[in-house]
Order: structure tokens, then C-alpha cells, then sequence
């Protein structure tokens, strides 16, 4: 089975200047757990989960150090301090998405694409063409969804 049979057609995608609030607005309105972010010409630049909405929520903490006599040795890069703020205050789609975005093609085994979600921790999935422009997007619940279907029987092409 391959990423085409059990990819859900309806790719509901944002801009990277559209606004934050309305990103949420469109999960909740449609029900989904992400979507991916396009450019001008409609190519797959990054993906927003509902995690990355969360996030905006939590705590920042402040970066972690040892101090050995006078000096301070952080434990993580100052960039990724800077990341994690930048990603917590944005107001667009670009400051809060995953990019680059992990994406496969409609022909990606099945078991290839559970193992990249399982291994890189992604959901959902982004189902790209040649020119990266998406033409469909596979959830955790497709796969899932597979487990009560009758053997031999399609995926869901909503």
C-alpha cells in the first residue's frame, strides 16, 4: 500500500503571513491536527501542528547553564533560546512553523511513511508532487483507520 491510498485528498493549506489566530480558526473549523504552509507558488515550505499552537501557551524557560568558577557554560545554543521565544510570540505562520517541512510522494510505502512519523515525530504528513505543491496529507488516523477496514479495501479519499 502506498501514501496515495490512504491520503486524504482536501489539503486545507495557509501563507506564511496568515495570522496565527486564523491558523487555529481553520484546524478547529476542519477538524484537522496540522497543515502545511505553501509559498507564492504553492510549494510546501513548512507545516504547523497543533502542538506548535500549544507551545504558545507554555512556559519559557530560561536556558539551562553549569557555572564553574567565573564562567557559565549554557547547555543549549543561544539560537535555540531564540527559536523557542520566536516561535512562542509569532503572529504568522512562518514564526511558528516546522520547516523545512518532512514531506513524501504519493508513491512512499506505507511502512516508510509510518516509520518517518514514528521516527521524526511528525503529524501529520504532507503528500507532495515533483514541484513540492501538496495533493494530499496522511494523519496518524489513516493509518489508524486501516486497522478497522476489511482487508482489501481502499483508503480514505475524502
Amino acid at each position: 500500500m502506498k501514501a496515495r491510498d490512504i491520503m486524504t485528498t482536501e489539503v486545507i493549506t495557509v501563507r506564511p503571513e496568515t495570522p496565527v489566530n486564523e491558523v487555529a480558526r481553520l484546524m478547529i473549523e476542519h477538524n484537522i491536527s496540522g497543515l502545511p504552509v505553501v509559498d507564492e507558488e504553492g510549494s510546501v515550505i513548512g507545516v504547523i501542528t497543533e502542538l506548535d499552537l500549544v507551545v504558545r501557551n507554555a512556559r519559557l524557560h530560561l536556558p539551562t547553564f553549569i557555572q564553574i568558577l567565573d564562567a557559565q557554560i549554557y547547555l543549549e545554543t543561544p539560537g535555540r533560546y531564540r527559536e523557542r521565544l520566536r516561535h512562542m510570540l509569532g503572529t504568522q505562520a512562518q514564526d511558528i512553523m516546522s520547516s523545512p517541512a518532512v514531506t513524501v510522494s504519493p508513491d512512499t510505502e506505507l511502512e516508510d511513511v509510518a516509520d518517518l512519523m514514528v521516527r521524526r515525530r511528525v503529524n501529520p504528513l504532507p503528500v507532495v508532487d515533483v514541484h513540492g505543491r501538496p495533493v494530499g496529507i496522511i494523519s496518524r488516523s489513516n493509518i489508524v483507520r486501516l486497522m478497522v477496514q476489511p482487508p482489501g479495501s481502499e483508503g480514505d479519499e475524502r
